[in-house]
């Protein structure tokens, strides 16, 4: 076996481990979050925890794709279906934060504080870019668009962590019960955004 082929398998393993890690700390982030929110009354926590959710999703297409690597699949068309269903999962996430949200605005719901979903975001703050990265040295070994998107997604994750955490901080010092809702509105268009680079399903620039 070569080099390169020594090295690759050891990319895909690295890859199936971050992956298995991802799916772990977001099921655990998802029932935290939503029952905070549900708890507290936060539109903000719960979109968060669908978030870690839709996160635990995309783990899981990675590891098929990751996996079908493993067996000597076809990996270009495993590929392609991996990255468009990332896409379709950003897109399903945007829908939900976005109605949630302006229900909440217009029902005028107001929160209660949230000590819990404060110390969950400071934790994925910290967190999710160290694992980001990693992914990113992942998908740029394997030169995997997928693996790539789903690195985006656990980034968006930690730019979520800091809006939901000023969302929660407001609504607890200042009593702006509207800052939860506008903060998880906030989201929408970068959920978007990234929906709509993978549905694109372009090959990876990794190594350029």
């Amino acid at each position: 076996m070569s080099t390169e082929a020594v090295t690759r398998s050891e990319q895909v393993r690295r890859g199936i481990s971050l992956e298995y890690l991802t799916i772990g700390w977001n099921a655990v982030e998802c029932g935290v979050a939503v029952a905070a929110g549900l708890f507290s009354g936060s539109v903000a926590l719960i979109g968060f925890g669908f978030d870690s959710a839709i996160e635990s999703i995309s783990g899981s297409i990675l590891l098929w794709r990751l996996h079908a690597e493993r067996r000597g699949s076809h990996v270009a068309a495993v590929e392609q279906r991996a990255l468009k269903l990332v896409g379709i999962s950003f897109f399903i996430l945007a829908a939900y934060v976005g109605l949630d949200s302006f229900r909440t605005l217009w029902r005028r719901e107001h929160p209660e504080h949230s000590i819990v979903g404060i110390i969950l975001a400071i934790v994925s703050l910290v967190g999710m870019p160290l694992l980001a990265r990693a992914k990113r040295n992942a998908a740029h070994g394997l030169a995997s668009a997928a693996l790539k998107a789903d690195a985006r997604q656990t980034s968006l994750c930690a730019y979520l962590s800091a809006i939901l955490l000023g969302g929660l901080v407001l609504n607890w010092l200042l009593g702006w019960w509207w800052a939860d809702p506008i903060a998880a509105l906030i989201m929408v268009p970068i959920i978007a955004n990234e929906g709509k680079e993978a549905l694109k399903g372009k090959e990876c620039e990794c190594r350029n």
